[in-house]
């Protein structure tokens, strides 16, 4: 069943406006009795479309419930910055696993090396793409995606999480298997196609970010983050 999300949206007056209503009745097809979901405010309503004009979907609520479609634990991806094509790919996919917040951090391997202002621009289209798969994969909030980070900036917002960790193939690390599977909030870092610096890696540790390896085979930079996702998922139970 389609899911929408909405927080402006009234049980006294159900319908729908603007880009929802436009792709329900111009991109989908939807016609009125078909069904869907509207996500507003941490309710899910089920509702049947009674009827469709140009810009308005009018609806009757069948039934609500609060939503619980979100794992127990809050995570955030703070990801290097890659190749446009790829952070569109993470950020689709994370999202689907059941990421919280996604923050591109510009370190100093990375390839793409666009200014916080030009990454700005790309901004509303990244969180397009997160609102879709959010949507598609039955979500109960729409993760955000952050403004361009320097890596000073993601070790300080990464100290208010319970674990933060970074991603590292070099020794010195622990086990991705080791990380706390009791905790409520995990910062996750992880690099872009050249990985990290050294001295970025020492900086992260002084900060009190733990280092952490996924095993001996070297991951792209867009499956790593989809890798640590899932067996997070699963080591919380947030996969069973």
């Amino acid at each position: 069943m389609p899911k929408f999300f909405d927080d402006a949206f009234s049980t006294e007056q159900p319908m729908l406006t603007g880009e929802n209503a436009r792709h329900i009745g111009f991109s989908l097809r939807m016609r009125p009795k078909e069904q869907l979901t509207i996500c507003s405010c941490g309710i899910n309503y089920e509702c049947e479309i009674s009827e469709i004009t140009s810009d308005v979907i009018y609806l009757n609520i069948l039934s609500s419930a609060s939503c619980c479609q979100e794992p127990t634990i809050s995570v955030t991806l703070f990801q290097a910055l890659p190749k446009a094509d790829k952070l569109e790919q993470i950020i689709q996919k994370s999202v689907e696993l059941g990421v919280t917040e996604i923050v591109p951090v510009l370190t100093r391997r990375c390839i793409s090396r666009m200014s916080a202002g030009d990454f700005q621009k790309k901004l509303p289209r990244l969180q397009r793409i997160a609102q879709s798969a959010a949507q598609q994969s039955g979500r109960d909030i729409i993760p955000v995606v952050a403004p361009l980070h320097t890596l000073e900036m993601a070790a300080e917002r990464m100290a208010d999480f319970d674990v933060p960790v970074v991603l590292y193939e070099s020794e010195g690390g622990i086990s991705f298997s080791e990380v706390p599977a009791d905790a409520k909030s995990y910062g996750l870092c992880i690099g872009s196609e050249g990985g990290f610096d050294p001295q970025e890696i020492a900086y992260l540790q002084s900060k009190g970010v733990q280092a952490v390896w996924l095993g001996k085979r070297i991951l792209r930079c867009e499956t790593a983050p989809l890798t640590a996702l899932s067996v997070l998922m699963y080591r919380t139970g947030n996969l069973n």
